[in-house]
């Protein structure tokens, strides 16, 4: 029951304030871009299935030329938590549905890159299954949602199509706004992928907030970065992109592609496109059953067939454990 002074509010002011509260207010946030955190929801989105006992490991296998090794089986991975094996009770190679948020750099050091990312975006998005769902978030000077989650290919190319490329480049900013649209899907599996140039110089978050951030989202981050490494006049944090990107990239079992020609822009998306499609998902049944709320670490191992090659094995860190 809404009072004030101990009175009831007038029918109409209370009609208006739940107006105010369900279109007005997300029309707001979504202009403004992203707000600090609040310390409340630290745990709430956190780790790998909160709610169940199964956690679940993407996994994905590559050779020395950085080719997908697709057909393994249960018995080619080994999975440790907090140092001890566990053992895989489920496996699957099969392709299930998406949830994606597209990450999009229309700074202006992007304007004469935004065509060829802009064709790179839709080919991803072309390698998608009927199921799949996606959102758009753009950040120059900040970062806002573009599209909300929809299966329509059409509306994103659309929207992506009335963006211009101007201002600074609030990266982290945009990392953050996409993993909190990530909240709302409704497919288990999910992945960011970002197309940007550089690295951050005009955002609110620091790396240290999404650090944390992705340690508490179950979400894939995939990069394709479009590095002029022989620019002499890039800033430090330009300079620094490529590598903070791998490292958050890593974090989650995902990757970064560096793009050399914007002609290969949109292979690459392709190709990102095709590993989503072609990963493992190992699932055990943690041996330690305590809900702590504390961060266990993950580490997948393979058992390669006889005559492979070294292989390269990518899978998440870590996740925080249930809270009590």
């Amino acid at each position: 029951m809404v009072r004030g002074n101990g009175r009831r509010l007038p029918y109409l002011a209370l009609i208006a304030s739940c107006v105010f509260a369900l279109f007005i207010a997300p029309l707001l946030a979504q202009v403004a871009g992203p707000e600090a955190p609040k310390q409340t929801e630290s745990k709430k989105s956190a780790g790998i299935n909160m709610d169940v006992e199964m956690a679940l490991v993407n996994v994905t296998v590559t050779d020395p030329y950085s080719r997908l090794v697709t057909g393994l089986d249960k018995e080619n991975f080994k999975v440790y938590e907090d140092g001890t094996e566990q053992e895989i009770s489920t496996f699957s190679s099969e392709d299930v549905p998406i949830s994606i948020g597209l990450i999009f750099d229309m700074s202006g050091s992007m304007a004469d890159k935004v065509d060829k990312a802009r064709q790179a975006a839709v080919q991803f998005l072309r390698t998608a299954n009927p199921q799949d769902e996606f959102f758009l978030v753009s950040f120059n000077d900040r970062a806002e949602v573009s599209s909300r989650f929809t299966s329509s290919i059409e509306e994103l190319e659309s929207r992506m199509m009335f963006t211009v490329a101007k201002g600074r480049t609030a990266l982290l900013d945009g990392i953050y706004l996409g993993l909190s649209q990530m909240r709302g899907a409704r497919n288990g599996k999910r992945a960011l992928l970002i197309i940007s140039d550089g690295g951050d110089n005009h955002s609110r978050y620091n790396e240290a907030d999404i650090r944390n951030f992705l340690k508490e989202a179950d979400c894939q981050l995939y990069a394709m970065g479009i590095f002029d490494v022989s620019d002499m006049g890039r800033t430090t944090e330009e300079r620094y992109g490529p590598s903070l990107l791998s490292e958050l990239a890593e974090m989650t079992g995902g990757r970064v592609f560096p793009v050399s020609s914007l002609g290969d822009l949109p292979d690459i998306a392709s190709k990102i496109g095709m590993e989503l499609r072609n990963q493992y998902v190992l699932g055990y049944k943690p041996s330690n059953p305590r809900h702590n709320g504390t961060w266990r670490k993950i580490k997948v191992k393979l058992l390669a067939p006889k005559g492979l090659p070294p292989l390269n094995v990518y899978a998440k860190t870590g996740y925080y454990a249930p809270g009590q």
